[in-house]
């Protein structure tokens, strides 16, 4: 081989290798873009939504693989929100506990995140909610392992999975009145045990708690609509026949 094939062959090399980099940059830049606004997203979300609403992030099993919500709890309380984190074996507690404060007044907006066992949970913990009284506006699981089943009200729900792994689907019910998404997040490189702890997870979580209080002014299509006021006219009336029937 002449010394000028040898270097025209590694000048080739290199070429491309340069052009595989250069490939991954620009795949890695596509899947962040949409990422640039949520992490902006913040600033349209006022004060009031945000320490108005709470944020429950379950874990999963043992409190040891879900550690990544201790850092998202950190960047939601940073934003205004208050975040309670737990083991999901008290799932129904703190919906016991989310109802009193909902029913008080003091929570207007009740978000629901959970990891593994603590995905698992969350149809449950929407269930009993919904049985309460307190509609659940967003809930978010990230890689449930077992396959579970969505019922009562529940604004949105997404479902962060990882298909290539232990991850499910959660199914439809014809009880269910909101919006269910399943979304394989496997296909971007996400696996069981990153998924919490993941920063491009972290922003979309983030993006669709905003996008929830942003909608939090608005009438909740999950919720029962208030019956309107009677006229006092009406009222006059109303009391009227309710002597006369009394008598």
């Amino acid at each position: 081989m002449k010394p000028y094939d040898g270097y025209r062959e590694f000048v080739g090399r290199l070429s491309a290798r340069l052009q595989l980099r250069l490939l991954q940059a620009a795949v890695m830049a596509l899947l962040l873009v949409p990422l640039i606004g949520a992490g902006t997203a913040n600033a349209a979300v006022p004060a009031s939504a945000a320490s108005s609403a709470h944020v429950y992030l379950l874990r999963g099993v043992l409190n040891i693989f879900s550690l990544g919500l201790d850092d998202l709890a950190d960047k939601l309380r940073q934003r205004g929100i208050p975040v309670t984190v737990a083991n999901y074996l008290s799932w129904s507690s703190l919906a016991d506990e989310a109802a009193a404060e909902y029913r008080s007044g003091r929570t207007k907006t009740i978000i629901l995140v959970g990891h593994s066992s603590g995905a698992t949970a969350l149809p449950d913990m929407v269930a009993r909610l919904d049985r309460l009284g307190a509609p659940v506006k967003l809930a978010i699981g990230l890689d449930s392992v077992f396959r579970t089943s969505l019922s009562g009200r529940v604004g949105r729900y997404i479902n962060f999975y990882v298909a290539n792994g232990n991850g499910e689907p959660v199914a439809r019910t014809g009880q269910l009145r909101g919006t269910l998404e399943n979304v394989d997040v496997g296909k971007i490189g996400m696996g069981h045990l990153s998924i919490d702890k993941s920063e491009i997870m972290h922003r979309k979580v983030i993006a669709a708690i905003d996008s929830a209080l942003v909608g939090g002014s608005k009438a909740d299509p999950a919720a029962p609509r208030p019956q309107p006021e009677a006229s006092p006219a009406k009222q006059g009336t109303a009391a009227a026949t309710a002597a006369t029937a009394r008598n």
